[in-house]
């Protein structure tokens, strides 16, 4: 009986390790197998960027990032599940594997390289302050804001400009630089009074300076990395490539062109 008991144990035991064998290798050797097989990529943003990114009345995700993401997943042939986040906190969830993919206005940094890896960049814009329609302020130059109260939205390279070109560089005070996780809180403050200015990409600051009854008073290339791509885990290189080459062939065939005139342009 004791012979018999230990055979059995040892039965249990090699099944056992067959089996979590075999589960490890039906296991997706990589996230963009992972994707594949699930027929799903979920992708965060920050929908509070018009004409980037927004919800719609109807509670629908629009704008240009959302047009181009869901093509790329139709010509990957997935379903993308879209979640609305903080901007700072996008990086993070890509990061902890919340998120397979981050589409959000988002510049490729050095710093943010270092967290996660870049697509080929899909869009190079420039950026503009927002004032109140009736401030009569006026800048020559985007050093001039420092003379007022500025706002910016957190997590962004515009509040790491502020930070070094204004803060650091002892133009301002920090106290008079309002940071929101929201872009469009900004612009309420704006339009309440209680800032004087708000720094944002040229296409959200048009978008809410016509919504809201703000002005734009100067655009530009006020920071160096003006470039726009899909963040994405570290080392996931076949989604990397399946996503660099579908970006290349929307923008070979006009379609990132066509989006940047019916969002970027037309709403001008």
């Amino acid at each position: 009986m004791k012979r018999f008991s230990k055979y059995f144990v040892i039965l249990v035991v090699l099944a056992a390790l067959v089996s979590s064998c075999s589960q490890a290798a039906e296991e997706p050797a990589s996230l963009y197998d992972s994707i594949m097989e699930e027929g799903k990529m979920v992708v965060g943003t920050s929908a509070d960027y018009p004409p980037y990114e927004s919800i719609a009345e109807d509670g629908s995700y629009v704008g240009f990032d959302m047009d181009l993401i869901r093509e790329i997943g139709v010509r990957m042939g997935v379903e993308i599940e879209i979640v609305d986040m903080g901007f700072d906190a996008l990086v993070t969830a890509v990061q902890e594997g919340k998120l397979d993919a981050v589409i959000a206005s988002m510049a490729p940094t050095p710093d943010r390289k270092e967290m996660v890896d870049f697509t080929v960049a899909y869009y190079i814009g420039e950026q503009s302050f927002m004032a109140a329609a009736d401030s009569g302020i006026t800048l020559a130059d985007p050093l001039d804001a420092a003379a007022y109260k500025i706002g910016i939205q957190t997590g962004t390279t515009l509040e790491e400009w502020v930070t070094t070109n204004l803060v650091d560089a002892g133009l301002i005070e920090d106290a008079n630089v309002f940071r929101y996780e929201r872009a469009d809180n900004a612009a309420l403050d704006l339009q309440a009074g209680r800032i004087d200015l708000v720094l944002l990409d040229q296409g959200p600051a048009e978008a809410l300076a016509d919504n809201m009854g703000l002005e734009v008073i100067y655009s530009g290339p006020i920071i160096e990395t003006v470039e726009t791509a899909i963040a994405l885990p570290k080392g996931e290189t076949e989604l990397k490539a399946a996503l660099d080459a579908t970006i290349e062939e929307l923008m070979a065939e006009g379609y990132i062109d066509q989006l940047i005139l019916e969002w970027l342009v037309a709403g001008e």
